[in-house]
This record gives C-alpha cells, sequence and structure tokens, in this order.
C-alpha cells in the first residue's frame, strides 16, 4: 500500500510553463490526506514560493525544496544543506562573468541576485515570484548557499551544459533543472535525499512511495522507488530511469485514492 506520493513541480504538476497550480490538485492533496497518504512537493524551488503555490494545504503536505537541500514539515525545517562558501562564490562569481548567464544563490529565506537584465529581474521578482535579494556586490552575501543555479534566457544548450559540468562537475553535482536552467548542488544533495528523510521519520519503505518527475534533477529521486513516473514529455534518459510513464499526475492521485493507496490495482487503471 502506498503511504507517501512525491512529485516534482516545474514540468510535471505546473505544465507549459504555468506558475499556479491547476485547482484540481488541492482537494486531491486532502483526499490523499485522508487516506494517510503523505504529499510531498519535492522541487527544485525555494521553501517561500512553494507555500505561495500550496498555500490552501499547507497543513496537510510536506516540502522538499532546493533540490533536495531542504525539508520542511509543518513549517519546521527537518534539514538543511550547504554548499562549501569558498566554492559557491566561485561558482556564482563564473556565472555572473559568462556571457548571457544570470545566477541565483539560495539562501535558508530568499535568493541572492544580481540581475544584468530586466528580464531576469522581472521573471524572478513578478513570473516566478521568488523571494530574492538584489545585490550589486558578491560582499554583499552574508548567508550560507544550499543550491546555485545558472539561467539562459534563450535555452541551456548542449555546449552550455558541458562547459559547466566541465567546469565544476569534480567538485560539486551539476544538473539540468528545466529548459533555461542548471543547478548545482552538493554532493549527496538530491530529492531523493528529502525522500529518504520522510520514509525514516515515518517508517515508509521506498516500495510504499509514488514518484514523478520528468528532469534529470529528479533521477535519484525516481530510481529510489519501484513506482516511479516519468512525465511523457521528459528527456529520454529520465523516462529510461523510471518504471513508469504517464501525461498528468492528477489522474494517477485520482486513481490512488479510488483504490486507497493499492499500487498494483493503480496500475492496471493508469497504465
Amino acid at each position: 500500500m502506498i503511504k507517501l506520493v512525491a512529485s516534482d513541480l516545474d514540468g510535471t504538476l505546473l505544465l507549459n510553463g504555468a506558475q499556479s497550480l491547476p485547482e484540481e490538485v488541492f482537494p486531491l492533496i486532502r483526499k490523499l490526506k485522508e487516506n494517510k497518504i503523505l504529499f510531498v512537493a519535492a522541487s527544485g524551488r525555494q521553501y517561500p514560493n512553494m507555500r505561495r503555490l500550496f498555500a490552501p494545504v499547507l497543513e496537510d503536505m510536506a516540502f522538499i525544496c532546493e533540490n533536495g537541500a531542504m525539508a520542511v514539515e509543518n513549517g519546521r525545517v527537518l534539514y538543511q544543506d550547504q554548499f562549501d562558501p569558498v566554492l559557491a562564490r566561485e561558482i556564482a562569481e563564473a556565472i555572473y562573468e559568462k556571457e548571457g548567464a544570470e545566477f541565483s544563490w539560495a539562501a535558508k529565506d530568499y535568493y541572492y541576485i544580481m540581475p544584468k537584465t530586466q528580464h531576469y529581474l522581472k521573471l524572478m521578482t513578478e513570473v516566478v515570484k521568488t523571494d530574492s535579494k538584489v545585490i550589486s556586490s558578491f560582499d554583499e552575501i552574508t548567508e550560507p548557499c544550499m543550491k546555485l543555479a545558472v539561467y539562459e534566457r534563450e535555452g541551456v544548450q548542449e555546449d552550455s551544459i558541458r562547459y559547466w559540468k566541465e567546469r565544476f562537475s569534480d567538485r560539486c553535482t551539476v544538473v539540468t533543472s528545466g529548459v533555461a536552467w542548471v543547478d548545482f548542488i552538493p554532493f549527496g544533495t538530491n530529492k531523493a535525499r528529502g525522500l529518504r528523510e520522510y520514509q525514516k521519520r515515518l517508517g515508509i519503505r521506498p516500495e510504499e512511495c509514488v514518484v514523478f518527475g520528468d528532469e534529470y534533477n529528479d533521477i535519484e529521486m525516481i530510481k529510489s522507488t519501484p513506482y516511479s513516473f516519468a512525465m511523457k514529455h521528459a528527456k529520454q534518459g529520465v523516462r529510461e530511469a523510471a518504471s513508469y510513464i504517464a501525461e498528468r499526475v492528477e489522474p494517477v492521485l485520482e486513481e490512488l485514492i479510488r483504490r486507497k493507496g493499492n499500487i498494483e490495482e493503480v496500475l492496471r487503471h493508469v497504465q
């Protein structure tokens, strides 16, 4: 029987660039809780942003934030990973120096950003609606870093991914996190780490979990349970890592509720 569902957001629950959740998601989360199934939002997004997205159901769910660098349940931080400060500064400066690249430095309560363009400033503060602190110097950064991200407006191309991996993958994990983003996170930090925290706290086994994802930052989480779904549009490597394919998350959640967590019955009706 399934006791926990973890889902990525962008490209998974949030489709086609959406910045707000479908209204049908909220009653599904409540019904999952009624059936003693914990819903966990697992994203590269920051916690304040995720809180706003899930405002109607905050007491009915839990969070894995910043690609697994932090987990939060009922407003309480369960753990928080941190980058080596020297390496974090080096990565941020490298991103800022690269033409066409913008950075975000994830602290616990907000992002540090130093926008080169109005487009990036508007994206972060008005479109994605992150809690961001605009700085004019790296010396203004005083909070520890959980995750760094590079944004490239035209989309991250293969040569750019290769550039960042060749430069930093020997010192941290470098992973795509959407069409226009590459994330840098400490070794050992990933969404599966957050999933294991909830499994340990609640006495839940991997085979009692269902996960959903679409990007390479979901790979570890997808591989951590036999009941993993990649979105139909996911990259090939992500689809190959998953056990099942889904066009949308919501129909699977509906079946989980209908079948009261019996995953074998669910699979008969969604495949």
